[in-house]
């Protein structure tokens, strides 16, 4: 098993929250620039690149079904892993529907190109909704499938790096326990009751975690003049505390939000799947359609 350290610092890690937001900035970028020059007509759905961005778009969305074929069937390793698959399936869960809209030069078509079209949207939506959540359940973006038990173990040991030698971090060890002892075995049944749960433990903990620092300033501040830190001292003392206290406080959260968000991913996963069938098939008349007609 990892340290403690280490699977939580993953939890509280900034890059797994900002490189979804990039690519999202990214991705409303450039449909914004789209959007500005739509007028100019340089793409239309019917030919030339226009045509080619729609075919793109179709593909990538139909190899949307490569990562949960790759997931389901261990035969299918060949493939690459399921890691490799999971990446590129969120990449043209982002790309498909910005080719798609491209071809579509941000204008409203025929009803069966525009059932195919919002059909599309809403699958997108819904992907965004899912990435959320998986994140909620999991260890990092590709990680294994977080354990509220685990994590509490973990966060405990956190206090090991707190050390005995200074007031502050005795007293912050202190807190962090009775903190722990305090939210133990107190899990709900019913999802709505983890939502609550865990609305009331995550105030609970950033209050912890704003006393807990402010408190640990103030002793070191008053320990570092007894025994004449300098002011680097005293900051590099608060700063290692701090970052402690900060990785509590995640893995707290994550801990007490885990049973409200696996039960919301079970039913997301019960939706999800078939309106991505039913845009298949709408996208399929579309084609069609377009061809025949």
């Amino acid at each position: 098993m990892a340290s403690g350290a280490q699977t939580v610092t993953n939890i509280a890690n900034p890059i797994t929250r900002v490189l979804p937001a990039m690519t999202a900035v990214m991705a409303l970028t450039g449909i914004a620039a789209g959007w500005l020059q739509s007028g100019e007509e340089y793409l239309v759905p019917d030919s030339g690149p226009g045509y080619w961005l729609g075919i793109g778009g179709s593909l990538a969305m139909l190899s949307l079904l490569i990562y949960s074929f790759r997931k389901r069937y261990r035969s299918a390793r060949v493939l690459g892993s399921v890691r490799f698959w999971f990446r590129t399936h969120m990449i043209l869960g982002v790309l498909g529907p910005v080719l798609i809209i491209f071809h579509t030069n941000f204008k409203l078509g025929p009803l069966n190109s525009n059932v195919a079209l919002f059909t599309m949207l809403t699958v997108a939506l819904s992907g965004v909704v899912g990435k959320y959540i998986y994140g909620k359940i999991h260890m990092g973006l590709y990680g294994h499938t977080a354990k509220a038990e685990e994590i509490l173990a973990e966060a405990e040991r956190l206090k090991d790096e707190l050390g005995a030698e200074l007031n502050a971090a005795a007293f912050v060890a202190q807190e962090m326990n009775a903190f722990s002892n305090s939210i133990k075995d107190k899990a709900p049944k019913s999802a709505l009751g983890s939502l609550l749960a865990g609305a009331v433990i995550a105030v609970r903990a950033r209050t912890m975690r704003m006393h807990l620092i402010a408190e640990a300033r103030r002793l070191i501040r008053i320990e570092g003049r007894a025994l004449g830190w300098s002011w680097w001292q005293r900051r590099e003392k608060l700063n290692r505390i701090t970052r402690i206290v900060r990785l509590y406080s995640a893995a707290v959260l994550k801990a007490a939000e885990l049973s409200f968000y696996e039960r919301l991913f079970a039913l997301w996963h019960v939706l999800h799947l078939p309106l991505f069938f039913l845009m298949l098939a709408t996208a399929t008349i579309h084609v069609w359609a377009v061809h025949h007609y």
